[in-house]
């Protein structure tokens, strides 16, 4: 089968206005023609959030090849490092991740994407939601546009849980609390990055946000709200039921997303998440983003978008 050919029979079947696709006719794996991967990326470029139903042959060493075909393959986690070695488990044994987010905000290389594979599921529940943060800011009347292009956030792994989990956890989601807090990660964000690919503008939010630059704690908080709720939106985001041999990519650098936390606690969640590096955040006037406190260079590369292109 000639590439052109393979890259023919990949389907694109989109799921809403802003974000959001499902993939037919692609095998996951490291041995896609360059035509496959290249109509891949152009579908997570367009729609934010490709899934990928029945792959049920994908073993962690076959998604981590397919990862190596999209870029390079972060660690697991900056500090999170005895739940995988090529692959960061996300399990519900360990917590529940259930507010918005965008992956490793905290750090300044920012992860391009990320892929997450489904291992085990619970009998009901646990979806996961996808917004667009370049709809969010799309959406934004003028003026705020403009405040928010001015606007810098400092982004810390020491964020605020007992704003959205139990203030007495069960001791493995304690632990690994403690693992993800200990080393301390504080970096200095654009609020609006321009997206190095596509050019687009979008919101650079999400639970990791401790306080905008220059703000009081109390400003802070009612205008994250304020631009945090355009993220939100229900016009923004796609919702995904998983199944088992499903997989879904997002582009880090233009969704949040948020596990939903709506199954019982004897029910078990478990999906393997693979990011690739990314570059350093770039503001609309031209700022890249400042690392305040921790080294990320043990983590991830930065991408080069020239050797990428």
């Amino acid at each position: 089968m000639s590439s052109d050919h393979a890259a023919e029979s990949v389907s694109v079947v989109k799921l809403g206005t802003h974000i959001g696709a499902r993939i037919d006719g692609v095998r996951l794996g490291g041995d896609l023609t360059p035509a496959t991967v290249a109509a891949i990326r152009a579908a997570l470029n367009e729609h934010k959030v490709i899934f990928f139903r029945d792959q049920h042959h994908l073993t962690e060493d076959g998604q981590h090849e397919f990862a190596q075909l999209l870029g390079s393959p972060t660690t697991p986690h900056p500090t999170v490092t005895s739940k995988g070695v090529k692959s960061l488990a996300i399990d519900s044994h360990h917590g529940r991740a259930n507010s918005w987010h965008s992956d490793v905000t905290f750090v300044d290389r920012i992860p391009k994407a990320s892929i997450l594979r489904a291992v085990t599921l619970p009998s009901y529940g646990g979806s996961t939601t996808w917004a667009s943060t370049v709809a969010a800011y799309a959406s934004l009347p003028e003026p705020l546009k403009r405040l928010a292009e001015e606007l810098r956030a400092v982004h810390t792994n020491k964020y605020d849980y007992a704003a959205s989990h139990e203030e007495q956890p069960d001791p493995n989601a304690q632990a690994y609390r403690e693992e993800f807090q200990s080393t301390y990660y504080e970096t200095e964000h654009p609020v609006v990055r321009v997206h190095p690919e596509t050019g687009e503008r979008a919101l650079l939010l999400g639970h990791f946000v401790k306080q905008f630059v220059g703000l009081s704690t109390n400003e802070s908080h009612a205008l994250f709200r304020l631009l945090q709720d355009r993220v939100t939106r229900l016009e923004h985001t796609t919702r995904w039921n998983w199944s088992l041999g499903d997989v879904a990519i997002w582009d880090n650098r233009a969704t949040q997303h948020y596990a939903i936390d709506d199954y019982d606690g004897a029910e078990h969640r478990k999906l393997t998440r693979i990011t690739l590096a990314g570059d350093i955040p770039v503001g609309v006037d031209g700022r890249t983003s400042l690392s305040i406190a921790g080294n990320a260079d043990h983590y991830s590369i930065i991408e080069d978008l020239a050797e990428v292109a």
